[in-house]
């Protein structure tokens, strides 16, 4: 009989020797013996980053500059401070040689980074490449080209990910040269006037494919042209929409700071004028904040001004022209190297093959010198989450390993490779009886290949340790943060709840297994929705057609009125109350804020029970959300509600150090961002974070697998995984996949 080792026993037991054979295997880059030089750099810096991260930075530094790499990446766990790391890289990188940092960051980061950039390094210039006046700015970009520096200073662009596209706006502009032509009449004295399209430039007339001179009317605006002749453009950059009057626009950005109203906004124009507006809200707007009257007397209050000074930092006042992509114009007009370093925040966005900003990020990598990638969850579960993350930041590596397009471009059929090489592909065979002979019994044999969660250590070793540096919260010094607890909750269901979820169940399980025996998929998606949102949704009637021709597959009364807390809710309000007692607020999420919201009900329940209840919705802009929340938790909340996606990144939910999962999405990127978004530097109490689940329902099921992918995810990071979700790891596939295998028996 075989002895089974369970493999955190084997790494116990032989750890110390795996250990060693790596360590000679792959020598580290950094081994732990600090640059003197880069530790003085930032012990000069204005936020001074805690050793750990100060050891994250020398690695960084020394992977980059001595050992010469084209990228490196940090793998920090939500809220290890990997913001001020790319800062201090940077520092350190500036203080080395380097002038330019471009840094990518989802938008509602983008003023975030301005602000730290700014809090931590004083001298740093900071240009924000993400408003109608980026064209500008660009502009004057494109003459620095080649300029020496003037006063040493560091310099930041900072783009929003949604600029991250490779485009513009853009109309023909081609001259009209006009002929007459004689026409043969009676008298042969008719005269017709022609309009041909001629270059702006020198004006040759254009012609078709054919030869035959372009009517001006016939020439359209389906491709970007030029003169034959000459080579000039024959279109021209336009910015969408009609300009406004420079007044109204100074007074329409003064409209979006607080506690300034029309009649504030008049004042301040008659006082001060549009053009002195307009300078101070371009390039000091901190200077707003402490303006003075004529009589010497600051304009606004204490309190007034705090509430100015917290929105300045998440807006920038743009009064310039021109909406060309800043991708589109370091691609083409700014030299190779003008940027030293390209940091990418939240670089996992960046994963997918044909997203246009993951492309876009793949134009600008190629254009700087190195590449800094940040992020939290380097990769979902699956090998393909790192390919094309990898092929943007290190194409050379990846063609020396044989991953490259084909002869269409297309990288398909490298990244199937290397999945096969690297991750976990399975091949599934299915074998049905064939009628197709006359003679003898056929079988007909189909095979198909499906990915499932799963990454090879050797995948590991050659492209994940020589470049990364991992940084816990857990290594941070003691006392540097809190201790941090998850834990799943079992929900039971009533009587009568649990009896219509049956039947629900067991009619959408016949009906999908009746689609599946055909090869028809369709339900696939209908059906397992339908069974994860009903048990939370059951206070109103639920109705599920088919998606094709919309036939009735099930129907579910009401279970719940609007004042009656199902057991989810009810678990939940005993949680929102145990934690007032305790002086702590709730951060509840719940993934139903569409067509099938439930913030106004937990809303309306939370309120009913005593707790004041804030709800985010995405109506709040990203570059408010921060904000929004802060102005809430003035107010005095105790319980915030809202959907993960809209918090999973960046923000610093430090006053709700409880945290309630009432539903989870199947992105695992997701899931574990916004589970710490409140265990993060800063935080002074113990951070709690439940999972709530009905018992035998599809949820469970649904939270299982995310568990899986969870330990996949942490696997690359160096970690075995320890989650709330743990007890209902089982192996698994895709969540759909999973999950329709479990209900189809």
């Amino acid at each position: 009989m075989e002895n089974v080792i369970a493999l955190s026993q084997f790494v116990e037991d032989f750890g110390d020797g795996l250990l060693e054979a790596v360590a000679r295997q792959n020598p580290p880059v950094y081994d732990g013996e600090p640059d003197p030089f880069r530790d003085i750099i930032m012990e000069g810096l204005a936020r001074q980053p805690f050793p750990l991260q100060r050891d994250a930075v020398q690695a960084v530094v020394k992977l980059l500059v001595d050992a010469g790499e084209p990228a490196a990446v940090i793998n920090g766990e939500m809220g290890t401070g990997k913001t001020i790391m790319a800062i201090a890289t940077a520092a350190v990188m500036h203080a080395e040689g380097a002038r330019r940092f471009l840094i990518v960051a989802p938008p509602h980061l983008v003023y975030k980074w301005r602000r730290e950039i700014r809090e931590t390094i004083a001298d740093a210039r900071v240009w924000v490449l993400n408003g109608p006046d980026t064209l500008r700015k660009l502009l004057l970009m494109r003459d620095m080209a080649g300029a020496p520096a003037t006063d040493g200073a560091p310099e930041f662009y900072v783009i929003g990910r949604v600029r991250m596209r490779m485009g513009f706006h853009w109309r023909s502009a081609v001259a009209t040269r006009r002929f007459h032509e004689r026409l043969r009449g009676a008298d042969g004295s008719a005269v017709r006037s022609v309009e041909l399209a001629a270059c702006p430039d020198c004006g040759t007339v254009l012609h078709d494919e054919e030869g035959n001179p372009l009517p001006r009317a016939a020439f359209t605006d389906d491709s970007r042209r030029r003169c034959p002749e000459c080579g000039a453009a024959l279109w021209s950059l336009v910015r969408p929409g009609r300009p406004k009057d420079s007044r109204a626009v100074v007074r329409q950005a003064l409209l979006q700071i607080p506690t300034i109203g029309p009649k504030s906004a008049d004042r301040l124009l008659a006082t001060l004028g549009e053009s002195a507006l307009t300078e101070i809200l371009s390039d000091n707007v901190y200077e707003f904040v402490n303006l003075m009257d004529e009589n010497g007397e600051l304009v606004f209050g204490d309190r007034q001004a705090a509430r100015i000074e917290r929105r300045l930092a998440t807006l920038e006042f743009s009064f310039g022209q021109g909406g060309y992509q800043p991708t589109e114009f370091i691609k083409r007009m700014l030299p190779a190297n003008f940027f030293d370093l390209l940091i990418v925040d939240e670089a996992h966005e960046y994963k997918n093959e044909s997203s246009a900003q993951g492309q876009a990020m793949g134009v600008l990598a190629n254009k700087v010198r190195k590449v800094l990638v940040l992020t939290g969850t380097l990769m979902g579960g699956y090998a393909s989450d790192l390919f094309f993350l990898l092929w943007r930041i290190m194409p050379r590596r990846m063609v020396e390993d044989g991953f490259r397009p084909n002869s269409r471009g297309s990288m398909a059929a490298a990244a199937m490779a290397f999945m096969r090489e690297h991750g976990v592909l399975k091949d599934i065979y299915k074998e049905t009886d064939s009628a197709s002979h006359r003679t003898a019994r056929g079988k007909r044999i189909s095979v198909r290949t499906s990915k499932a969660p799963g990454f090879g250590p050797q995948g590991i070793a050659r492209y994940v340790l020589p470049f990364t540096v991992f940084v816990k919260l857990k290594d941070m010094d003691a006392g540097v943060l809190p201790s941090y607890e998850e834990r799943y909750v079992d929900v039971a269901m009533t009587t009568d709840q649990g009896l219509h979820y049956a039947g629900l169940e067991s009619r959408l399980t016949a009906e999908m297994q009746q689609a599946l025996a055909r090869g028809d998929t369709t339900l696939l998606g209908v059906v397992l929705n339908a069974l994860l949102a009903w048990p939370d949704t059951c206070f109103r009637e639920e109705t599920v057609r088919h998606p094709r021709d919309r036939s009735l597959l099930a129907f579910v009364p009401r279970v719940f009125d609007a004042t009656e807390p199902a057991p989810k809710e009810r678990a939940l309000i005993d949680e929102c109350l145990k934690e007032k007692a305790r002086g702590r607020r709730v951060l509840v999420y719940t993934v139903y804020t569409g067509t099938r919201d439930t913030t106004s009900r937990l809303r309306s329940l939370l309120e009913t029970a005593g707790l004041k209840v804030g709800v985010l919705k995405s109506s709040v802009d990203t570059s408010r959300r921060e904000d929004w929340i802060m102005e809430q938790v003035d107010r005095g909340i105790d319980v915030l509600v809202t959907n993960p996606e809209l918090v999973k990144t960046g923000l610093d939910l430090l006053d709700f150090p409880t945290i309630v999962f009432l539903q989870t999405s199947y992105n695992v990127y997701t899931l574990q961002q916004a589970a710490r978004r409140s265990w993060r530097i800063g935080q002074t109490q113990p951070v709690e974070v439940v999972f709530l689940g009905y018992s035998g329902t599809a949820q469970t099921a649904c939270l299982s697998l995310m568990a899986t992918k969870i330990a996949v995810s942490q696997s690359t990071s160096g970690d075995m995984p320890e989650t709330g979700l743990d007890v209902l790891n089982q192996d698994g596939d895709s969540i759909e996949v999973a999950l329709a295998r479990q209900l189809s028996g």
